[in-house]
């Protein structure tokens, strides 16, 4: 880490102009996807019901939908989960409808009575009214964290950081449920929970890059905004390379042995940790430079008479003895 910190002089501002367009192009694509196709929320938010079932030999889905249209469901969803002998049946929320278990005992023996011998694993039901307070408080939750951390880096740094701070992270949220939507990965609460801990990750990577540039820009006495960009950038690459690295690698473990139930969290935080990576340096510090941050921004202030000899006071039982 050392030898990339002393050693690497990379331009990574000359390309500034390029990484934008790159950005650009794939936000479009990810909004474009979120406006036609949506995102595919989870029983969390949309609300209904969960069946999950194992059978004792792998069936064809067509074979598990045919015997629930035979048995009077209309609207439901089927698909395989973890091996292909584990099907999970999901069903709509309905005020009107029956509750969990009477869903559920309906759905067993709809397929128990065309391959007998299932095993009914696991039944989850959400209300729908549950399901839209969720939704509601999961948006909330991400809209106080961003203005939070914009209240926290104005404290900070300076105003100029704050908002490249939050275009970044804003960035990177968009870009990921973009993503996401694209991939059609399941929309649920330990995907939101994902999206928090990607602004985390985000964020302590854009604060370490402003950190360093602040004390280059006090430090160096020559150098334009670009140039110190460059530099704190270069300094904190080998820090950077290493976090990113560990994490994905952990991450990558968890996506691939973790099973189905944790596979949408662990790729939320994979492309959260390659986007968050990408937007400390090429989003966070170019917006604090298109918003025209100089030196005078950021040295610090001089207090009034702080050139001038302190007259410290005796106290008064020494007063006597100097007299």
């Amino acid at each position: 880490m050392d030898i990339i910190k002393a050693n690497t002089n990379i331009q990574f501002m000359a390309q500034r102009k390029v990484a934008l367009v790159i950005s650009a192009i794939i936000l479009a694509i990810g909004i474009a996807s979120l406006v036609t196709r949506g995102l595919d929320f989870g029983l969390d938010f949309t609300g209904g019901t969960l069946i999950e079932v194992s059978y004792p030999q792998a069936p064809e889905l067509q074979d598990v939908r045919a015997a629930l249209d035979a048995y009077g469901f209309d609207t439901f969803t089927v698909q395989t989960f973890g091996t292909a002998r584990d099907i999970v049946v999901r069903l709509p929320a309905d005020e009107d409808d029956e509750t969990g278990a009477e869903l559920s005992t309906r759905v067993l023996e709809a397929l128990s009575a065309a391959e007998p011998g299932i095993d009914l694993r696991r039944v989850e039901f959400v209300g729908p009214q549950v399901g839209r307070e969720l939704a509601e408080q999961g948006g909330l939750a991400l809209l106080y964290a961003l203005f939070g951390i914009l209240l926290y880096v104005s404290f900070r740094f300076q105003w100029r950081f704050a908002v490249g701070a939050v275009a970044a992270l804003v960035h990177d949220v968009l870009l990921v449920v973009g993503l996401l939507s694209l991939f059609r990965v399941s929309f649920d609460l330990t995907v939101v929970a994902a999206l928090l801990a990607v602004i985390g990750y985000s964020l302590n990577d854009t604060i370490v890059l402003y950190d360093r540039l602040r004390e280059n820009f006090r430090v160096k006495r020559k150098g334009t905004p670009v140039e110190l960009c460059n530099l704190s950038i270069n300094q904190m690459l080998g820090r950077t390379l290493m976090t990113s690295l560990t994490t994905l690698l952990v991450l990558t473990a968890l996506f691939v042995f973790g099973g189905e139930i944790i596979q949408g969290f662990a790729l939320t935080l994979i492309l959260g940790v390659i986007v968050g990576t990408y937007s400390s340096i090429y989003i966070a510090g170019n917006a604090a430079i298109m918003l025209g941050v100089s030196k005078q921004d950021l040295m610090p202030i001089e207090k009034e008479g702080a050139d001038q000899p302190s007259q410290e006071v005796l106290p008064e039982r020494f007063r006597n003895r100097e007299a």
